[in-house]
């Protein structure tokens, strides 16, 4: 009997060698499995471009498949983390790129209700590659090395990007590096970080790449501003205590017990004002660099513009003047709904006014009682009484006033006395 040309069997990890998933032309570490639950097995083979892009496409696919909500999320992480399965950071950044390469690539053909799943997996990437930077200490290499592969995949000029997918980069971005490093870097390494934005924002003709970088990456440093320096403060306090705690030796166990507790009930997110850890950052030195490279000569005078606001509310900020935007929400909502009051209240005013003008306007204004002119057809201005034929005078205020209403001019016949009973018969 020949050898079996049907579907060919795929190996389990308990027989003689690896499966397909797990293994390549190199070694295979100890414990690979088949499936894709345990990314943190290390690939000691290399890549090519072409063979990456292969591998995402099929990811991309196995997401698109996936509908269950739970399912996407576990998915998603899954995918995301095997980024640390390679060893080096070349074969790292390869990943990475031809992620977004193939993001870039299959974007137009995403439906609407798969575009959330996707949102996802962007973000989960995202984070992950940070995560990656952090693994080595934050490196200025590494930082340097991954921002220019970021930039130059989606935000560059050269790039095929898709709009969506460079809003939803600039909008997640600060989010992402909040959760990773917001307890680890300094003010100077966040500067790092958004360098490359400024640079982008400077030179850019895309308008709407101006504008989501200057709403995503600048003014939410400054909306952010009073609960960075809130963390600020909050950090110090804590060093603080810890040093009186550790001078004071008297303490019971029962009171570090209730304090704990304490700290822990603020840490759970019981107070729905209470924020995260912030980035922090100097807002003079960010203000100094926009305005380096808003100031050249080659900058556009729309970007120099939209540019020169920002400056202005990060000096602010340097000076100690907080914007109104960054008054807690509450507050801010009280003083917002004020404000509407008092402009309806001014407009109902306003309105009111120029009614009762048009009630009470007109030729009613110029006589003496302010009341209803007996002949509409007279010629009346100014406030002096209008002169009458001899023998004639006026009538008296009548007793209610009515709203003034335009007659004909009555035909001054032989009828005339009949047409206008108030005036006796002419001289």
């Amino acid at each position: 009997m020949g050898p079996s040309r049907g579907r060919r069997r795929v190996p389990t990890a308990s027989g003689s060698r690896p499966a397909p998933a797990a293994w390549c032309s190199g070694t295979v570490t100890r414990g690979s499995t088949a499936t894709l639950s345990r990314p943190r097995r290390v690939f000691s083979c290399s890549f090519t471009h072409d063979e990456l892009l292969k591998v995402w496409k099929g990811l991309f696919y196995c997401m698109w498949m996936q509908d269950k909500p739970l399912l996407q999320e576990e998915l998603g992480r899954t995918i995301s983390q095997l980024i640390h399965a390679f060893q080096t950071t070349e074969t790292q950044h390869l990943f990475l790129q031809t992620f977004w390469q193939t993001m870039n690539r299959e974007w137009a053909g995403i439906d609407r209700l798969r575009l959330d799943k996707f949102y996802m997996l962007m973000r989960m990437v995202l984070n992950e590659s940070l995560k990656a930077v952090r693994t080595r200490g934050w490196e200025e290499k590494q930082v340097e090395q991954l921002l220019e592969l970021l930039i130059t995949e989606i935000l560059h000029p050269s790039s095929q990007a898709p709009n969506g997918v460079k809003s939803h980069f600039i909008e997640i971005f600060l989010e992402e590096l909040t959760k990773v490093g917001a307890k680890e870097l300094t003010a100077d390494q966040n500067l790092r970080f958004i360098d490359p934005f400024c640079k982008i924002a400077a030179c850019t003709k895309d308008s709407l790449v101006l504008h989501n970088i200057a709403r995503g990456i600048f003014e939410t440093i400054v909306e952010q501003a009073p609960f960075a320096i809130e963390d600020l403060m909050n950090e110090m306090d804590a060093q603080n205590g810890e040093d009186e705690a550790s001078d004071g030796d008297g303490e019971s166990l029962e009171g570090s017990i209730r304090r704990t507790d304490l700290e822990k009930g603020k840490g759970t997110g019981d107070d729905e004002d209470s924020a995260g850890p912030v980035l922090q950052f100097d807002y003079e030195a960010v203000a100094n660099r926009l305005f380096e490279v808003a100031s050249r000569q080659s900058t556009p005078s729309q970007n120099r513009k939209r540019l020169y606001k920002v400056i202005q509310k990060l000096q602010d900020l340097a000076g100690g003047t907080f914007p109104e935007d960054d008054i807690p929400e509450k507050t801010y909502r009280h003083l917002l709904e004020g404000r509407r009051e008092r402009k309806m209240r001014r407009r109902s005013l306003k309105s009111r006014s120029k009614n009762k003008r048009r009630r009470t306007g007109g030729l009613s204004a110029c006589l003496p009682w302010g009341g209803q002119c007996p002949m509409p057809d007279m010629a009346l201005q100014g406030a002096e009484e209008p002169s009458l034929p001899s023998g004639l005078t006026w009538p008296g205020p009548p007793t209610a006033v009515e709203p003034f209403r335009v007659v004909p001019r009555p035909h001054l016949g032989s009828d005339f006395p009949a047409a206008c009973p108030q005036l006796g018969p002419s001289t």
